[in-house]
């Protein structure tokens, strides 16, 4: 009977055990809210549930967020550009960098940012949301900003922002998600909190009569480099990221498989025309070869 009861509790104490760690792992993979509503952003394609990290969904006027409380940072952020929302009298000028207050757990502060040595780094433009006062205003919530090198942010990053917003005035709409990649987890962080990430990714696809898809990672460096340099795959970026990007597109394999930036490039008259890179930076500055953020 002893030995009866000896068993029954060993198997008791296991399944406890098991059910515990499995809520656990599900708390960290899964932890889901959706604090807004967004009323003009498409939440079709957006990427699958992240694995093996912890998650929230933020849904926003223009963007949907993944926000993930240990890094202190997003995991992703996902957004549908049109060309009609590139245009707008909407201006960055007027909006200030605010603290999230729908995060859950650790969140960052403006505070946070002063002398770290990073700009505040938009992951969702300013410059694709002035179509919309609440929607630009949403840009500017700390969430949707990462720790970013300063010449990166105002340079090649900026660049490509750019580049988006002249593909969705081209192809009519473009889909686009974008963040931030830790190598080998956070191994810096501002002020001990905020995880300072090694590189940014950002993925943009078409669904015109000829779909296609571009990955591009950048490092958190301030090093100028030609924008064809920095494409990759989707599924480059996927292997990076361990995310599962644009879930359930049309022909994703397809289009996650393959990267032909010529396809896209050659509908840009200055960059078509500009092979050589600094070319371009001269003629956009009046030959000073200086930059200047228009996000």
């Amino acid at each position: 009977m002893r030995l009866f009861i000896s068993i029954l509790s060993i198997i008791s104490f296991t399944l406890i055990g098991c059910t515990a760690q499995e809520n656990k792992q599900e708390a960290t993979q899964e932890f889901v809210s959706s604090d807004t509503k967004g009323k003009h952003q498409s939440l079709e394609y957006m990427p699958a549930p992240a694995k093996n990290r912890a998650e929230q969904i933020i849904e926003r006027s223009a963007y949907t967020l993944s926000y993930n409380k240990e890094w202190v940072n997003c995991n992703w952020v996902y957004w549908k550009l049109t060309s009609d929302h590139c245009k707008g009298n909407n201006m960055r000028e007027n909006e200030k960098f605010v603290e999230d207050n729908q995060v859950h757990g650790t969140r960052a502060t403006h505070q946070d940012y002063i002398q770290s040595g990073y700009d505040r780094g938009h992951m969702c433009p300013a410059g694709d949301n002035k179509w919309d006062k609440t929607a630009l205003s949403e840009t500017f919530k700390l969430s949707n900003i990462c720790p970013q090198n300063h010449n990166l942010n105002t340079g090649d990053w900026n660049d490509l922002e750019q580049a988006c917003r002249f593909w969705a005035k081209t192809y009519g709409e473009v889909y686009i998600v974008c963040g931030p990649i830790y190598n080998k987890g956070v191994r810096n962080r501002i002020k001990n909190k905020i995880g300072i990430p090694d590189a940014f990714f950002k993925c943009v696809v078409r669904l015109n009569e000829k779909p296609s898809g571009l990955g591009f990672i950048y490092k958190n460096a301030g090093k100028h480099n030609d924008m064809e340099s920095y494409v990759c795959s989707i599924d480059d970026v996927e292997q990076k990221t361990g995310l599962d990007l644009f879930k359930g597109m049309p022909n994703e394999a397809a289009i996650e498989a393959n990267a032909d930036f010529d396809a896209w490039r050659h509908y840009d008259p200055d960059y078509s025309k500009n092979r050589d890179r600094n070319k371009f930076d001269n003629k956009r500055s009046g030959g000073k070869n200086k930059k200047k953020s228009k996000r």
